[in-house]
C-alpha cells in the first residue's frame, strides 16, 4: 500500500536532486575560469547525493514513497511534478549516485592536466541531475523532460574534445540519433493520456490491474523508441560505440550505470504497458544486438570500443531477460554491470592515461609495471565474463537459464554471445596486459594516483560481492529475488547442473581458445588468417555506411525537393500571392514613365501589335 512518508524525506530528495544542479549553476556563472572549484563543487553535490540515498536506504521500511505538486494547469489537463520512490528506484539511485560519485573521483585526476575541465564538471552535474530526475519522476511526462535534459548533457560530454572531427562527429551521431528514438517516445506518451487519461505510473497501474481499458500494442511499441534510442538497440545502436570520442570518466558514465541504463529502468517501470507481442520483440532486438555486438568486438583496436560493444551486448541480455518477462532479471544485471563495466572504463582510463594511447596493439607488458590496474581490471573482466561466484555470474547466468525454460533460440544465441564474451576479453586482456611492452608508452607506464585507483579498488569489490543477494537489503534484493526462485523452479535439479557446466564452459573454454589462438606479437591473428572475415566483422556489416547512404542518397535530395517546393510555392505563392503579382505589374507599368525613347518605342510597338490583332479577331 502506497503511503506518504514523513515530509522530512520530501526534503531530502530534492537536496539529492538539486544539488548536482546547484553544482551546474555555480560552475556555469562563478567558476568557468576556477577549474578546481568546479571540481570541489561538482565533486561536492555528487558526495551529497551518495550520501543522501545511503541515508535513505538506512532509514527506509521499505514502503514507497510518494510526493507530488501540480506544475501546469491549461483547463482540463493537469502536469503534476513528483516523486515516486519503490524499491526499483531506490535500487537505481543508489547504482546512479554510488557508481557517479567514484566517476566523479576518478575525473579528479584523469582530468587534472585538461584546460577545459571545469567545463567538463559542470556538464558531469547536469548529468547527474538529469539521470535523478528520470528516477524520482512520478510520472511519464516528468520523465520525459529529464530523459531529452539526459540527451542534451551526453551530447555536451560526448563532445567534450570538440575541436576534433571525430569527437564532434559522434556528439552530433548520439543526440540525433537518440532524437529519433525520442519521437516514437513523446508519441507513446501522448497516445497514452489519451487512452488512460493519465500518465502518473501508479495511476496508469491501477487502472491496467483493474482491466478497465484494454492495451494497445502500438503504444507500447511506440515507448520503447525512447528505450531503443537510450539504450542503443537496433537499429538506432549505432550512436554508442562512437561515443568513446569523450574523456573516458564519460565513457563510463554513459556506459556502465546511468545513459544506458535509462532505458532498461524506463521498461521495467512501465512493464504493466506492455502486451505479449512488444515484449517479445524486445527479446528478440535483445537477444539480436547481445550477438551482434559480440562478434563486432572480435576485430576492434581501440580498449574503449571494445568496452562499448561489450556494453551493447550486456544490454542486449539485459532487454532479454525483460522480453522473458523478468524485469527484475534485468534489474539484477543492470546492477551488476553497472559495477564491473565501470571498473572496466576506469581501469582502461588509467591505462590510456598512463600509455597515452588506446590500441591495445601499442600496448603489452603492463602486468608488470601496472600491477594493482591489472590485477583490478582481471576482477572487472571477470565479472563481464560471468565467471562463478563474480557477480556477472549470477545476474547474467539467471537470464541464459530463464531463456531455456521459454525460449530455446534465445538460449543458443546467448550462450554463444557468452562464449565471444570470453573471447573478446581475453585477447583484450592478454595483448594489452601481458607478453613485452610495444611501444615507448606502454615502456614508460606506471599507476595512476590514489584518486584514480581507489575508484577501481571500490567497484572491484562490488564487482565481486554485487551479485550477492544476502549483501542487499530484503526490500531491494526482492526485486529479483522472485524471478530467480522462479526460474530454479521451473528447473529440475539434473538440468540446472547441465545448464551450470554449460555456462561455466562458455567462459572457460571461450577463454582458453582466445589465449591459444591470440600471439602477443603486435599483430592480429584473426586478421592474418582469415582477413575476408575480419573485414567483414571490422566493418560491423555496413550500417554505418547503408545510413550514410540513406542520407545522402534519399533524405539529403528529399530535402532539397522539400526545400524548393517551399521556396516557390510557399514563400511565393502562398505568402506573396497577389503582392507579387502587383509587383510584377508594378515593374511593368513602371517602364512607361522611363523617359527613354527605346522604352517608348517598345510600348508603341506592342501596342501596335495589340491594335491589329483585335482587328483581326473582330473579323471572325
Amino acid at each position: 500500500m502506497l503511503q506518504i512518508m514523513d515530509i522530512d524525506f520530501n526534503l531530502l530528495f530534492l537536496g539529492i536532486l538539486l544539488a548536482p544542479l546547484c553544482a551546474a549553476v555555480g560552475i556555469a556563472f562563478f567558476f568557468r575560469q576556477s577549474p578546481k572549484m568546479a571540481m570541489t563543487l561538482s565533486l561536492s553535490s555528487a558526495l551529497v547525493g551518495m550520501l543522501g540515498v545511503l541515508h535513505f536506504v538506512y532509514h527506509w521500511a521499505g514502503i514507497p514513497f510518494v510526493s507530488s505538486w501540480e506544475w501546469l494547469h491549461l483547463g482540463n489537463f493537469v502536469l503534476s511534478m513528483g516523486f515516486f520512490v519503490d524499491n526499483q528506484a531506490v535500487l537505481l539511485l543508489f547504482v546512479v549516485t554510488f557508481v557517479g560519485f567514484w566517476i566523479h573521483l576518478f575525473s579528479v585526476g584523469y582530468m587534472a592536466d585538461d584546460e577545459a575541465r571545469a567545463r567538463f564538471f559542470g556538464g558531469l552535474s547536469i548529468f547527474m541531475f538529469s539521470m535523478l530526475g528520470i528516477v524520482l519522476a512520478d510520472n511519464l511526462l516528468m520523465l520525459f523532460v529529464f530523459w531529452e535534459l539526459v540527451g542534451f548533457s551526453s551530447y555536451m560530454l560526448i563532445a567534450h574534445y570538440a575541436s576534433t572531427d571525430e569527437a564532434a562527429k559522434a556528439s552530433r551521431k548520439a543526440f540525433i540519433t537518440n532524437r529519433v528514438g525520442d519521437l516514437a517516445f513523446l508519441l507513446g506518451i501522448l497516445w497514452t493520456y489519451s487512452h488512460f487519461g493519465t500518465v502518473n505510473f501508479q495511476e496508469l497501474q491501477a487502472i491496467v490491474s483493474q482491466d478497465v481499458v484494454i492495451l494497445i500494442p502500438a503504444i507500447g511499441f511506440l515507448l520503447i523508441g525512447g528505450f531503443i534510442g537510450k539504450s542503443a538497440q537496433f537499429p538506432l545502436h549505432v550512436w554508442l560505440p562512437d561515443a568513446m570520442a569523450g574523456p573516458t570518466p564519460i565513457s563510463a558514465l554513459i556506459h556502465a550505470a546511468t545513459m544506458v541504463a535509462a532505458g532498461i529502468y524506463f521498461l521495467c517501470r512501465v512493464s504493466f504497458l506492455f502486451t505479449p507481442e512488444v515484449l517479445e520483440l524486445i527479446l528478440y532486438l535483445g537477444a539480436g544486438i547481445a550477438l551482434y555486438a559480440g562478434i563486432c568486438a572480435l576485430a576492434q583496436r581501440d580498449i574503449k570500443k571494445i568496452l562499448a560493444y561489450s556494453t551493447l551486448s550486456q544490454l542486449g541480455y539485459m532487454a532479454a531477460g525483460f522480453g522473458l518477462g523478468y524485469p527484475g532479471l534485468a534489474l539484477f544485471h543492470l546492477t551488476c554491470h553497472a559495477f564491473f563495466k565501470a571498473l572496466l572504463f576506469l581501469g582502461s582510463g588509467s591505462v590510456i592515461h598512463a600509455c597515452h594511447d588506446q590500441d591495445i596493439f601499442k600496448m603489452g607488458g603492463l602486468i608488470r609495471r601496472m600491477p594493482l590496474t591489472t590485477f583490478l581490471f582481471a576482477i572487472g573482466m571477470a565479472g563481464l565474463c560471468a565467471v562463478t561466484f563474480f557477480s556477472g555470474y549470477y545476474s547474467k547466468e539467471a537470464i541464459i537459464e530463464a531463456a531455456w525454460v521459454d525460449y530455446k533460440v534465445v538460449y543458443g544465441v546467448l550462450i554463444v554471445t557468452a562464449y565471444l564474451t570470453a573471447i573478446y576479453m581475453t585477447r583484450l586482456f592478454k595483448i594489452a596486459f601481458l607478453g613485452k611492452a610495444k611501444s615507448h608508452g606502454a615502456e614508460k607506464a606506471h599507476e595512476s594516483p590514489w584518486v584514480m585507483t581507489l575508484p577501481l579498488i571500490v567497484l572491484a569489490v562490488l564487482s565481486v560481492a554485487g551479485g550477492w543477494i544476502f549483501v542487499w537489503p530484503a526490500e531491494i534484493s526482492m526485486i529479483w529475488q522472485n524471478s530467480l526462485e522462479h526460474v530454479h523452479h521451473a528447473l529440475s535439479t539434473e538440468k540446472a547442473l547441465i545448464l551450470w557446466w554449460v555456462g561455466t564452459g562458455a567462459w572457460v573454454l571461450g577463454g582458453l581458445f582466445s589465449f591459444v589462438f591470440y600471439k602477443n606479437d603486435g599483430r592480429d591473428r584473426l586478421e592474418e588468417l582469415a582477413p575476408g572475415l575480419y573485414r567483414v566483422i571490422a566493418s560491423k556489416l555496413w550500417i554505418d555506411e547503408i545510413y550514410d547512404a540513406l542520407v545522402v542518397r534519399v533524405q539529403n535530395r528529399w530535402s532539397a525537393l522539400l526545400g524548393f517546393l517551399d521556396v516557390l510555392l510557399i514563400g511565393n505563392v502562398c505568402v506573396r500571392g497577389f503582392a507579387g503579382l502587383w509587383g510584377i505589374a508594378g515593374s511593368v507599368l513602371r517602364l512607361m514613365h522611363s523617359g527613354q525613347v527605346q522604352a517608348y518605342a517598345l510600348w508603341f510597338f506592342l501596342t501596335l501589335i495589340a491594335f491589329g490583332a483585335g482587328l483581326f479577331m473582330s473579323w471572325f
